[in-house]
Formats: structure tokens, sequence, C-alpha cells
């Protein structure tokens, strides 16, 4: 807004001067020009010019200000002291000094093996901290899927495995670092297993057996053994003959570390329009279909964060209106979830399941 002693040159004219005063009322400026007239312009045909600096012809700047704010930050704010983390003791087992890890496939829902998703396990049955990568191909095309630091004696699920994504993981490559922290400990070979999935194993029942790690059936891959098979490929029959005539150390019994599967509470979320609000009096259809997809936008983002939560959307049969817009979102805005009818027995057709990935 142009003010009074402001500079100003006109737009559709030559010439201009200082801004002696403003009538805000009919939108006028009366500039004085070099001569000492003062000429009436209205305010959209002036525009102000920016003082310059005399010695680089460009606009002054004023750097006093946010040196001042910047001053009074540094005194105001006080300085976040971090705190110590005491570091949780490490629990460790008689036969853990053996390095030992496989992977751990469970479907979703063991009755629908031609169309269920499963959920990978990665189990480090050792007294080491495992870095690991693992990385998946399909015709040539090589990515990871899951990476980290997993610590001793412990499972945890790594990813969720759709139907469609099977044939990525018929070619895998397991990479591990085996480490202690804090004490000495013979040092671990590094692994780098090549393992061959046959996925159709996956659509058979009796591919998921009993194990020693977990209550439920699951598939079971060692990478520690893969890797080894890996290396007697690359041997020689004289090195083999050599290697059977070794004296052999007797194997330690292993001790049973069968354990339930840790699970997910599953969110059941009642989209029922009575259930949201305590009268639709006023409202129309697309007003509660609106609310409706309203409290599923909640509930998908604030779970966004919450990798492998399976959440039942209750939509209800009726005309199908509100399940297609929720298909339709989970094809698009949510598309990298996994979805599929919830449980007959327990919905009949009116819901859907969702897993967050």
């Amino acid at each position: 807004m142009i003010k009074k002693g402001d500079k100003v040159r006109f737009l559709n004219a030559v010439g201009g001067g200082i801004v002696t005063r403003v009538d805000e009322k009919k939108n006028l400026v009366y500039v004085e020009d070099e001569d000492g007239f003062e000429i009436p312009t209205i305010a959209h045909d002036c525009v102000v010019v920016p003082e310059v600096n005399e010695t680089t012809n460009f606009p002054k700047k004023d750097f006093s200000a946010p040196a001042a704010k910047a001053e009074e930050k540094i005194a105001t704010e006080p300085i976040p002291v971090k705190k110590e983390e005491i570091p949780e003791p490490v629990y460790e087992t008689a036969d853990g000094e053996t390095l030992r890890a496989v992977l751990a496939f469970f479907p979703l829902d063991i009755k629908q093996l031609q169309t269920t998703a499963y959920d990978c396990y990665f189990v480090n049955d050792s007294n080491y901290f495992l870095y690991y990568n693992i990385v998946n191909g399909e015709n040539g095309q090589w990515k990871s899927v899951a990476y980290g630091m997993i610590e001793p004696n412990v499972q945890e699920e790594i990813c969720s495995i759709t139907k469609e994504d099977l044939n990525a993981w018929e070619q895998i490559r397991v990479q591990i670092i085996p480490f202690k922290q804090g004490k000495t400990y013979e040092p671990q070979p590094v692994v780098d297993a090549k393992i061959r999935l046959n996925t159709v194993k996956f659509y058979k029942l009796h591919s998921f057996t009993e194990n020693e790690y977990f209550e439920e059936l699951s598939l079971i891959v060692d990478i520690i053994k893969t890797q080894e098979n890996n290396l007697l490929e690359q041997l020689s029959p004289e090195d083999i003959k050599k290697a059977m005539f070794e004296k052999k150390e007797p194997e330690k019994p292993k001790v049973p570390k069968r354990h339930e599967r840790p699970r997910k509470h599953v969110l059941e979320i009642d989209l029922h329009i009575n259930e949201l609000v305590d009268t639709t009096a006023g409202m129309s259809n697309a007003d509660m279909l609106q609310l409706q997809m309203d409290k599923f936008y909640a509930v998908m983002d604030e779970n966004m964060k919450h990798k492998g939560q399976k959440i039942v959307f209750i939509h209800g049969k009726g005309e199908g209106v509100l399940r297609k817009d929720i298909e339709k979102q989970l094809k698009t805005k949510y598309k990298h979830c996994y979805f599929q009818d919830a449980s007959f027995r327990e919905y009949g057709f009116g819901a859907t399941m969702v897993t967050i990935r």
C-alpha cells in the first residue's frame, strides 16, 4: 500500500515524485514532482520505487532486525540436554554361539492359499547381533525388500508378501554381518546366501509345518544351511572327500524355542451411519457417505506407520456404494496396502479387511 513519503513513478505516464498525501476514500494519491507541482493520481496507476544502495544499485536491506531476533532466540531458548540411554542387558543362550538364522513365512489365511498374502519373519537363533539385508529379483531387476539390525535370540516381522509379489521371491539373497556389542567374541564369517524359493510350495498346505520356533505352522528357510550348500557347490570332489574323513564334533542338542507368534490387535471399525452420529436428521445420502469416508480416511491415516496392522471396516452389504468407494481408495490412495473380504463367518458379506504394509 502506498503511503505518504513514498517515492513513486507513474505507470501510464512519464514522471513521478514524492507522495504528499493519500485520499483512501477516493483511492487517490497526491504526488509532488521535481518542479513542486502536486499531481492527483489514481493509486493503482503508481508504483513505489525502492530505495537504492548508492554503491551497488541494489535495494537496501535492514539486517538489524533479524540479528536482534537471533540474539533474542539464543538468549531465551534453553539448550536441550541429551539423556544418556542405558542399554538393556542382552539375553544369551548356552547353545547360541553357533550362528543360526532362518526366514519363516506365515499365510494370513491358511484356508485360502490360492489368494492369501504372507507375513515374513526373520529369526535370529544365536547370541549375535545381526545386520541383515534381503534382496529379491525378477527378470534381472534386484531390490532390497528388508534390512536392519536384529538383536540376539529374537524373532521379528520384516515384511508382508502379496500373491502378486511371490514371483519376485523365487530368487532371494540374504546378506548378514554378525557381531557382539561391548564384549570380546569369536568373529563369525559374513553370510551371503543365494536362495531359490519354489513358490509352488506357498500354494500347498503340507509346505507349512511344525517347527522349533513357532506354535503356528510355517514354511521355514534355513539361511545358514543354504549358505553352506552354496559353498559345497563350489568345492571339488577331492575337497569333499577330504572333508568326509575329518573328525566331526558331536552336535549339541538344541533347546526347543517355540513361541506363539506375536499377533497385532485387529481393529474393528463399524462404518454404519448410526454408529457415527446420533441422528441423521437433515443429512442427505451424500452427506452420510462423506461422513463414513471421512472416518475411513482418519483410521487409515492414523495407522499408516503401524506395519502389519490389520483393520476390519464393517460397511454392510446394502447397495454397495460405500464398499465401492473404499475399494477405490485402497486401489489408488492406499494402493501399497493389502485388502480382502473379511471373514464371512464373522462379518458375512459386509466387511473388508485391510493390512497395512
